[in-house]
């Protein structure tokens, strides 16, 4: 679904609401069209191996941590609560993917890690995985990639802008 209205609607917002910066605006929806759409084809990648982009996510992070984490570790990591973090394991533990074992030190916490089944997963996924996102990177010379990776991060740190309640603007 695309996001961005025509220009003449965005000026005819300008003339309503003249803290509205049209470079933003423009800027911003496109990028959310652009995340929309590498989304969705994630989706479409990751279902033919029957995976979400959730589950992909944390069978990588067992695939690099072959110690296994705790749950509050993939918590940290992914950015994500730990109720959502139960969910995506208990869906790969149920497929045989992972599996939660007493934590040698404490028996009150588990650790996680990957079944035979999951490594053998990964490692299926990984190469064609690994072959798109080149292709999707593929349009940008290496000096633009690393260009967008560094605007990418200025716009993550202008994040809470949005998500900040106290956030005013330095108009």
């Amino acid at each position: 679904m695309r996001t961005i209205p025509n220009r003449q609607a965005i000026d005819d917002l300008k003339s309503q609401y003249p803290e509205l910066d049209v470079s933003s605006v423009e800027a911003c929806l496109t990028f959310l069209d652009a995340t929309s759409e590498v989304y969705a084809a994630f989706d479409i990648h990751f279902a033919r191996y029957g995976l979400s982009i959730g589950k992909f996510t944390l069978l990588m992070q067992l695939y690099v941590a072959p110690e296994g984490l705790t749950p509050s570790e993939f918590a940290d990591r992914v950015g994500v609560t730990r109720a959502t973090i139960t969910g995506l394991l208990d869906g790969l533990e149920r497929e045989e993917l992972v599996k939660r074992e007493a934590h040698p030190n404490d028996r009150r916490r588990l650790i996680i890690r990957l079944t035979e089944k999951g490594k053998q997963l990964v490692a299926k996924v990984l190469p064609d995985h690994f072959c798109r996102t080149t292709g999707l990177m593929a349009n940008l010379t290496p000096a633009e990639k690393k260009t967008l990776i560094k605007l990418l991060n200025k716009v993550q740190a202008g994040a809470p802008a949005l998500s900040n309640p106290d956030f005013t603007s330095a108009t």
